[in-house]
Order: C-alpha cells, then structure tokens, then sequence
C-alpha cells in the first residue's frame, strides 16, 4: 500500500504537535487529525477586557532542559515570561487562613502552617524504613506512613489536588510519582534521598519540580502549541477519526469525517495522542486488548473560573503563586492561583485576576453546576480567604469534564497492558497524558520518546 505519510498523529494537543515536529525534525513525513476547530488541546489563552485568560494550564516548571532546546528551536524562547518574584511564596489554607508554606529549612521550623508536633515527626523520618520492593501504596498511605498525618492533610493532600485534582489515598505512588519512590527504594529515606539525588539531577540537567522556577510567555502559553502547530504544517483540524484498521502489509488506515465529507488517510505509523477515553474507541479492531486499560483510566472534571477583581476591593496583598484548599478545611475550591502577580500583563491597571478551580475528584458534582452556581461559589470562596469585598467585575468560566488522567493505584498494570497492545500492533502507539506524567515538561520529554520509537519503527 502506498502512504499518505510516514506518521499520522491523531491528536493535536501538546503531546502530539511535539511528537510531530520531533519527527518532522528527523525527517519523516508527518500528518497532524485534530477534531477541535484549533489545535493545542488543553492548552488555550483567551482574553477579556484587558485581561488574559488560560483555559488549561497558567504556567509550567522549569524542569528540563529540553523545554528550553524545544524553545530554541522553534525560535519562542524570548517571548517566556518567567514568573515573578514574589510567586516564590505559596500559600495553604489553614484554620480558614492564608498561611505561607516555608520555602527554607529554616523557615520550616518557624511556619505556622505545621505543628511542633508534626515538625519533630520530621525528625524520625530517616529512620522509617523502606517499603518491600514491589509494593504499591498511594500517596497517602505513604506520606502517613513516612511523615504523618498533618504533612498529609496540610502538604501532600493540597498539592495532589493542585496537580491532578485527585484524592491522594487513590493515587499511586510508584506511577504518579516514581521519583518520590525511587528516592525511599534507593535511599530508604526522602531526605537523604534530596541530599544525595542532588548530585544525580545536576549530571542530567534537571530540576527537582520542588526547586523549578514557573514560567509562561508574554502572550499566554498558546504561544507554544502555536509555534507548534506552525512548525509542523497546516495542522488538520475538525476531524472526528471513527475507525483506525491495518492493511496486510502492515501499514494503517485512518477513516473518519472532516467538516461532514468522508475522510481517509494511510500512514506506516499511527501515534494515537488522544485522551484515553477518546483512544479507547478508535482502537477496537486494531488492538482490541488496549480497549481495556484505556478505558479502566479515570479523569477528573475541573472547572476554572477566571475572576477579575478590583484591586481595592481585595484586601489581600496577593503576593505570591497562589494558594490550595486541604480537604480538611471543607471548603468548595480546590485552589487559586494569583495569575496578575504572577505575571504582568494579566490583568488592566487597578485590577487583578485571580484563576479559581472547582470540583476535581473531591467534589466532581461542583464542577457540573452552572456558570452562574460556579461564579457565586468562587466569589464567596474568595470573599473568605482573601477579603473579595464586592462581586468580581466578570467571571469568566471554562469547564473540562475530563480533565486531568488519574494515576490511581494499578495504573502501572494498564501501562503494562498498553504497553503489550503495541507490541501485537507494531507501528502503533498510544500515547497520551494518561502515561508518563501530566506537567508540560512531562508532555515534552514523552513527545522526544514518542519520536524516537516511532523513528525507530520506520527504520
């Protein structure tokens, strides 16, 4: 069978316009399917009344190098916009507060976001020992059995919300954060393990996610699925793919519509970078035993209300990220981000703009309410924690029912499962957010990955 190309990327959020234009990079000849109106996926800047607004991610850590290779090469890297100063300072809810977390050692024994008590737990944990190889526990039995119940409460449950609004007893460890896990397998200890990981982080160039600067650009992160897309070629868009099947030579066939006409393409390699789910019901004759993993791979639904303020109707001085909600204060957002302090260029003069997000895996039937429901929540939140005195000029609401993948415990055996499914289909890859971690630093290592395995298929 002759092919319209060597690659078809059905996909094009960040991980698939990456995995593309890594390929294009070497040579291969590459089609982006895209069924929105627009690629970039998740990803996607807005504006309104002088502000601007992101509907997806607002930022992202400084990890790797390759972000900023990536960046080099398609020639954005003077359009970042490095995050403020003062965006060093992270906040938690505590007692109905706003308390600043210690981003010092010394500063740690001072906080009053921790008891006395749970800061000499602290002290015992390079004497916990490891857990049997092979096991698997969530987070939050770790952290409880490590660092005890408060850095759970107040630490680990506020940040498992902030990256992927999910409930840290059902979250893996070794999946969601291998790092954590392999610093106790190694190590036996989390602190020994900072101390001693350090010299491994800096012969790869990598920065720990807890140290990392954030970073986003002037325009808004659309400028990196933007240039993205440009560098790649006319990325297909409104294309809903129906059937993905293989010829007997061993190349593929894509079937679908775009704009309501009969859609065909063939390709050598297939990178399926769709949400599980989605993934799930194009693979069916292909590879009919990934049909189950991918559907066994939960999402949480987010809303993200975008609120711009007034500034002197808000009597905080909003001088930091932002802040997260722990569980325990029982309150109906997950977090805020102070998107006008971190960067300028947010928000018009004499105003802020502050990012508010609902539901997640706590409160999933928040996140379905209507506008008018989410914007009056969020204002009265907000009117709580920061002393939002009068109601937002607008609020501006974007909504994902299935937002973030959740690494929940036995997600590794589904990996294991996709991973075999590949293998009966050669030449076919799924590849998602559902796999190798959810950051946009994640998205981009997995995307040079993705490149070379299908590069490697190609020969």
């Amino acid at each position: 069978m002759s092919t319209d190309a060597d690659v078809l990327v059905i996909g094009g959020g960040l991980t698939g316009l990456a995995t593309a234009f890594y390929l294009k990079e070497h040579g291969a000849t590459v089609a982006v399917l895209e069924s929105a109106s627009a690629p970039g996926g998740v990803i996607a800047t807005r504006h309104r009344g002088g502000a601007l607004i992101e509907a997806g991610p607002n930022s992202t850590l400084d990890t790797t190098p390759l972000i900023n290779a990536l960046l080099d090469r398609l020639g954005i890297r003077d359009m970042r916009s490095d995050a403020s100063a003062v965006a060093s300072t992270r906040f938690i809810v505590r007692g109905g507060k706003l308390v600043a977390l210690p981003t010092s050692p010394g500063a740690f024994f001072t906080t009053p976001a921790f008891s006395l008590r749970a800061k000499l737990a602290l002290l015992r944990e390079p004497f916990v020992g490891r857990a049997p190889a092979g096991t698997e526990e969530s987070i939050a039995a770790f952290v409880r059995r490590r660092l005890g119940n408060e850095f759970l409460d107040y630490a680990i449950d506020p940040f498992v919300s902030g990256v992927y609004a999910g409930d840290p007893e059902d979250i893996s460890v070794p999946a969601a954060f291998p790092r954590l896990h392999a610093l106790e397998q190694k190590y036996g200890s989390l602190i020994k393990g900072q101390i001693k990981g350090a010299r491994e982080r800096r012969a790869n160039a990598e920065t720990a996610k807890n140290t990392a600067g954030s970073f986003s650009f002037r325009a808004g992160m659309q400028t990196l699925t933007d240039a993205l897309a440009a560098a790649v070629g006319p990325v297909q868009t409104g294309v809903t793919v129906a059937r993905v099947a293989s010829a007997a030579d061993g190349a593929f066939r894509v079937e679908g519509t775009q704009q309501g006409a009969a859609f065909v393409r063939t390709a050598r390699a297939v990178v399926l970078a769709a949400p599980a789910y989605a993934a799930a019901g194009l693979v069916r004759e292909v590879a009919p035993s990934a049909v189950p993993f991918l559907e066994a791979i939960d999402y949480a639904p987010i809303a993200i209300a975008a609120s711009c303020y007034r500034r002197s109707d808000v009597a905080h001085p909003l001088a930091g990220f932002g802040f997260l909600v722990p569980k325990k204060e029982q309150r109906r957002v997950l977090g805020s981000l102070f998107s006008s302090s971190m960067f300028e260029g947010r928000a018009p003069e004499g105003s802020v703009l502050l990012t508010t997000f609902v539901g997640g895996k706590r409160q999933p039937e928040l996140a379905a309410r209507s506008d008018s429901e989410i914007a009056a929540i969020v204002h009265e939140e907000l009117a709580a924690l920061v002393g939002a005195a009068a109601p937002p000029q607008w609020t501006e609401i974007t909504r994902w029912r299935q937002a973030i993948p959740q690494y929940t415990l036995g997600h590794l055996a589904k990996v294991a499962g996709l991973e075999a499914a590949e293998r009966s289909s050669p030449g076919l890859f799924l590849r998602g957010s559902y796999r190798d971690g959810v950051s946009v630093g994640d998205r981009i290592k997995a995307a040079q990955a993705n490149a070379a395995a299908a590069l490697q298929h190609l020969g």
